[in-house]
């Protein structure tokens, strides 16, 4: 429960950090007793939640590759990795573009590429780690209007999988959180522009029949980058109301 000391003295790194999931995720791990830094391009955002929670950031754009691997020097070393930032972007795709195509991978999967590459030398040098994912039940069940994001969620669980197969000799974990529909500001905007029967549509999608928290998607990160998640690896996690049972 937040406010337990179970990620005491871990360091922890969440990436897009400043909004959404991510400012859940830092905030329930800093709850737990994590050191937090954050890396996202909201300067301000990420300075405010920083003064709050007691973390640490970076103002950095992930698709800067050198710029990330600067920041995760100065801040480091890390325990616990969270690749939360990415972005979406609803056209069906004979609709999109080459440079569409190259920000979304960019974003959702290159940018993992460069941070995870970053953080794990150093919790292989320390023989321990927790790598944490967040995907999207796109990656899994495919997204009508969304499948450039799909492809990318798709290949992080890929991704996670053959990491976990590697650096199981060095006790590190490497896991994904698939959310389905969470209320955060970025889908507040898509409801917006889409209306009702959009929300209807995220909220039918599930089992549950609504949507999702960051605060619950935040909850699933915290038990696997703990101590108590050591058993777990190489695992897909949905915290998305049962959506591909729906």
């Amino acid at each position: 429960m937040p406010g337990t000391d179970r990620l005491q003295d871990l360091r922890a790194l969440v990436t897009g950090g400043a909004a959404g999931i991510g400012a859940a995720v830092v905030r329930r791990l800093a709850q737990e007793g994590a050191q937090v830094a954050i890396l996202d391009r909201d300067a301000a955002a990420a300075e405010a939640l920083a003064a709050e929670t007691g973390a640490a950031f970076a103002a950095v754009d992930l698709t800067d590759f050198a710029g990330v691997r600067e920041a995760i020097a100065r801040l480091g070393p890390f325990d616990i990795a969270v690749n939360n930032a990415g972005v979406d972007q609803h056209a069906f795709f004979t609709q999109t573009t080459e440079a569409d195509w190259r920000r979304l991978l960019a974003i959702n999967l290159e940018a993992v590429f460069c941070v995870t590459h970053a953080a794990l030398p150093a919790m292989q040098a320390q023989g321990f780690g927790r790598v944490v994912m967040i995907g999207s039940e796109a990656g899994r069940l495919g997204s009508r209007g969304g499948s450039v994001y799909a492809a990318a969620k798709g290949g992080l669980v890929a991704f996670a999988k053959s990491l976990a197969m590697e650096n199981a000799r060095y006790a590190i974990t490497v896991n994904t959180v698939l959310p389905g529909p969470v209320d955060t500001p970025l889908l507040r905007k898509a409801v917006a522009a889409g209306g009702d029967k959009l929300l209807a549509a995220m909220e039918n999608a599930t089992l549950l029949r609504r949507l999702g928290a960051p605060e619950e998607v935040a909850a699933a990160v915290a038990f696997l980058a703990s101590r108590e998640a050591g058993f777990v690896t190489g695992e897909t996690l949905g915290v998305s109301g049962g959506m591909p049972l729906a």
